[in-house]
Formats: C-alpha cells, structure tokens, sequence
C-alpha cells in the first residue's frame, strides 16, 4: 500500500510511504468489543483496518511495514479510518496515478459521511492509503483505505460525527 496525501493543504507535512505487506495476520494485543470498535491497543495488518480505527502512526519512516498501531479511540492518537473502499475497475495493476484519482473521489465522497461536514469546512485532513503493485499482484490488496488525520494535535475520541 502506499500512503498518499489528498489534498494540497495536506501535502506540506504529509510523505508518500510505500506498505508493502506480507501477510494479512492480526494480533499483537488488538482486542475488539462485540461492536467491533477495539478496545485494547495492538499492532494490525494494514489489510484488516477498517471505519473507526483509531491510529497512532510510527514516528519512525519507514518505506516497508507490515503493520500499523490501532487504539481505542478514548486513547491519545492523531489519525482515524474513516473508510476502506475496493478497487474493482479490472485485474490489472492501475497504477499508482489511477489509485489516486480514484482515492482522491471515493475518500472526498465518504468523508463527510463520516465526520458530518464538508472536506473544505473541516479543521482536519484526509489522506489513504493505496495497494502497492506488489500486493495487488499478489492478489491481496484492492483497497483503499481513507484516513482522517489531524496536523499532529491528539485526538482522544472518535471524530465520527464530530462535524470538526
């Protein structure tokens, strides 16, 4: 997957990282209550993220990972999963520009859903992540995953329907 910033205003403090996973594999202490909102932090396959994730992100670059920090949402974090959308224009590997225009609509269209206001009347951004052509090829990376995030200011609660 690769990480990519959405909008202009964004661009400024956000870098592209590349996430190229190997395994679709859990664990690390993440517990999940019966809603399926976590309820224990732990590290999460990139693959298994999804809407209302609460996210610490490594301070460390890094252009490989297979895993990122999930918290619950009441816990200090600076990004959220808003939503996690497939791909399905075709088999083969787009490209990294045709991810991004499809990122940059589908994330558009979903963030206000979520947040409940406007992309340009909120005070966060948005950025997602996208399939590497590794993990496409692979066959286990279609998605794109949409992030809300805030400018490094901590969150501790969910900003769903929060109208920020």
């Amino acid at each position: 997957m690769t990480s990519s910033v959405t909008t202009p205003r964004a661009t400024a403090w956000l870098v592209a990282i590349t996430l190229i996973v190997a395994a679709c594999s859990g664990g690390g202490g993440l517990k999940r209550g019966k809603d399926g909102h976590v309820t224990a932090a732990g590290d999460l396959s990139v693959f298994d993220l999804q809407a209302g994730d609460c996210v610490v992100p490594s301070t460390e670059t890094k252009s490989e990972l297979e895993k990122v920090r999930v918290v619950a949402c009441k816990d200090a974090h600076t990004q959220e999963v808003f939503a996690v959308e497939q791909y399905d224009h075709g088999d083969t590997y787009p490209g990294d520009q045709a991810l991004a225009q499809f990122a940059d609509g589908i994330c558009l269209q979903r963030y206000q859903d979520y947040i409940g206001v406007a992309y340009q009347d909120s005070k966060l951004f948005s950025t997602y992540l996208l399939p590497s052509a590794r993990s496409w090829n692979e066959g286990k990376d279609h998605k794109i995953t949409c992030i809300v995030t805030t400018m490094g200011d901590q969150l501790t609660a969910s900003v769903k329907d929060s109208k920020q």
